[in-house]
């Protein structure tokens, strides 16, 4: 190998090996845009190239990839290389943190109605 090979295996590996240890992005943090979360939406679908992610957007196409990298450091999606292209899929399983903490206040929301929903009653008789 190479000194200039070595040189660049060893950039690479240390990369990868500082990579592993980054903490992942808040999934909180990562839905809080509405352009991430209309990308979400269109991977509902399933997979798509990020070509097709930008077409619905008014920005350019490194923006929407610096959206859906934030997405995949939170691990809402995934990527996969088709020769040149990139295609991206969602992993919905993140989400289930962000259904439990809105689930825990549905129930006061249910509550509140309720008593909502008797106050008007009596105020109506």
């Amino acid at each position: 190998m190479t000194r200039a090979a070595s040189s660049f295996a060893t950039r690479r590996a240390e990369r990868s090996f500082r990579a592993s240890f980054r903490p992942r992005a808040d999934v909180f943090s990562a839905i809080g845009e509405p352009t991430r979360r209309r990308l979400l939406d269109l991977l509902g679908t399933g997979e798509q190239p990020v070509n097709r992610l930008a077409q619905p957007f008014r920005m350019t196409r490194p923006a929407i990839s610096q959206h859906l990298r934030v997405l995949r450091h939170a691990g809402l999606v995934t990527v996969r290389c088709v020769g040149r292209e990139r295609r991206y899929r969602l992993r919905a399983k993140p989400l289930e943190e962000v259904y439990d903490w809105v689930a825990h206040y549905q129930r006061f929301w249910r509550k509140k109605l309720k008593a909502l929903g008797k106050y008007l009653d009596q105020q109506q008789d």
